[in-house]
């Protein structure tokens, strides 16, 4: 550790508001966290230079069961302690208290609020001046796992308080792990982690609090293989540095993430992961455009990657990325379109080539062609947003002549189109000039059988490929007097008023997932074994039919 009177090198000398630093209080069997991490992060998204997030794991729902990760520090349940917590998810900006936001059966002047006024106090927060300006940089050498970090801070003003404390969080990002709540089960992805806090529960004395005056402190952490057991991966972390007045008060803070020395190779890229190829019907020839992530493992910035990828063991094409990929880096690439003969169930194998490291290159994906099949006469609904002029839509035959389009539309709209088609295969397509997507789009038959489905995320465009017998679907029981509740479900969907009737279930790919024959006036279906999502029952009774949507939810 050193510190002197020197010139500033990494922090500024005029006067600057606050940064906020957000110790959020979570755990992984928290029901309501993953909302508090969303918040938290949406948050930081509106000024990420000057927003810095400290996950800290602590209380009862961060205990762990037998087999999973212990997250929690020697340091997290002093911090949350002190912040008069009374219940998780919760909070602190800058450890102040803020008069009339204590969270919900904390004390007055608990510095603890509720997820609901991060967004609103720490945005009040940023307007404050501060006294104290901040400046930090860090780099890990590979080979010898330390960290080198260097911190300056620069006193515009006087502290009120004579001596202040230093402190630095080690955290660590993308942490596949459980989660209660969030619906991603034991595969939730950990972000902003506390590991630790090299200086200390409450950081080191800082003397020197008088305007003008420069604090310099350099150290060195060795950082560990991991943390109760969970592996610290050296590329995952990030680290916020911050003054406090006591242990509560935070004047200021700074984060950033590492940069790297000493790797073992200079040019290495891994293949981290190929992107789910949803399952899908396809006419005849398919078209793919495969999406894979990779990360650079080397010393040197990737500038060029020759990518080479095949379905179902056809021709070999190349893809080559241009761009820049620092050290440890991860980058999403999508793909050029690749053509291929489809199978019932089709491999998707992707090589990256050129590095000095073969053993991380590969990956593959599968997915299965389903054969979706409606009646000839379906309903486009269109959902538009404020940019419904941005959406158009179109439907081509398998000769990829256009049968029917349309667009664009006026904003914030719904759009309901009938689609009258001949016996056929035929592929839709959703356009939003934008690239922003928009709203719900579906096109589905009158028995329930959905051949496409979007809820916005479409980006530039989307399409899926059905077939129709041509044959036009029927919808006229009479809707008013069937129900169906609860809906969303849970294990029971009781039906009403459907007597002696057959139900299909189907999933939103048009698949049949039960059948019940001869039901009576009032059925409880058990519609346990469904997972979670949407869904479509449709009911006959041997002359008409009706198709109603109902959601599990658990």
């Amino acid at each position: 550790m050193s510190a002197g009177m020197f010139a500033q090198t990494i922090v500024g000398t005029s006067p600057e508001n606050k940064n906020v630093i957000l110790e959020e209080f979570t755990g992984i069997k928290c029901q309501f966290c993953p909302d508090g991490h969303a918040r938290a992060n949406a948050f930081k998204a509106t000024d990420p230079d000057n927003i810095f997030l400290i996950n800290i794991h602590a209380g009862g729902f961060a205990i762990p069961s037998t087999g999973q990760p212990d997250f929690r520090t020697p340091f997290g349940q002093l911090i949350a302690d002190q912040s008069q917590l009374a219940g998780y998810p919760a909070g602190t900006i800058n450890r102040h208290a803020f008069p009339g936001i204590q969270q919900s059966g904390s004390p007055s002047g608990a510095t603890a609020q509720s997820r609901t006024t991060w967004a609103s106090t720490g945005a009040s927060w940023l307007e404050e001046p501060s006294y104290l300006n901040m400046g930090v940089e860090a780099e890990i050498d590979v080979a010898a796992r330390t960290m080198t970090v260097h911190i300056e801070g620069y006193y515009t003003s006087n502290s009120p308080v004579a001596t202040n404390m230093l402190n630095f969080a080690v955290l660590q990002n993308n942490t596949t792990g459980p989660q209660t709540g969030g619906g991603a089960g034991n595969n939730y992805n950990h972000n902003h982690r506390l590991i630790d806090m090299p200086l200390g529960q409450w950081g080191m004395e800082i003397t020197t609090t008088s305007a003008t005056n420069l604090v310099d402190e350099t150290f060195v952490y060795n950082i560990p293989a991991d943390h109760n057991g969970v592996a610290i991966d050296l590329a995952e972390l990030e680290f916020v540095a911050f003054m406090t007045e006591t242990t509560q008060e935070i004047i200021t803070g700074i984060g950033g993430k590492p940069t790297y020395t000493n790797l073992p190779l200079a040019n290495d890229v891994s293949l981290r992961t190929v992107n789910d190829i949803d399952d899908q019907y396809f006419c005849d020839s398919g078209v793919i455009t495969p999406t894979i992530s990779v990360r650079n493992e080397g010393g040197d910035s990737i500038t060029s990657l020759d990518i080479e990828y095949s379905v179902n063991g056809g021709n070999t094409q190349i893809f080559t990325y241009t761009g820049s990929i620092t050290t440890f880096q991860e980058e999403e690439i999508t793909l050029d379109e690749i053509m291929f003969s489809v199978q019932s169930t089709n491999s998707v194998d992707i090589s990256l080539v050129n590095d000095e490291n073969n053993a991380n290159n590969d990956g593959d994906t599968s997915f299965d062609n389903i054969e979706v099949n409606t009646a000839g006469n379906l309903t486009l609904e269109i959902l538009t947003d404020d940019n419904g002029d941005e959406v158009f839509y179109d439907i081509k035959d398998i000769n990829d002549t256009i049968v029917m389009e349309g667009g664009p539309f006026e904003n914030n709209t719904t759009n309901l189109i009938d689609v009258v088609l001949t016996e056929g295969c035929y592929t839709f397509n959703i356009t939003d000039t934008g690239g922003d997507g928009g709203r719900r789009v579906r096109l589905y038959d009158p028995n329930g059988v959905v051949a496409f489905l979007s809820f916005g995320q479409y980006g530039f465009g989307e399409k899926r490929s059905f077939s129709t017998d041509g044959i036009l679907g029927i919808d006229n029981l009479n809707t008013a007097e069937v129900s169906l509740y609860p809906n969303p479900a849970n294990t029971i969907l009781n039906i009403s008023n459907v007597d002696k009737s057959t139900v299909e279930v189907y999933n939103i790919l048009g698949q049949v997932m039960m059948i019940k024959s001869n039901i009576s006036l009032n059925e409880a279906l058990n519609v346990s074994q469904l997972v979670t999502g949407t869904y479509f029952v449709k009911i006959s009774n041997g002359t008409t039919t009706t198709t109603k949507k109902f959601i599990i939810a658990r």
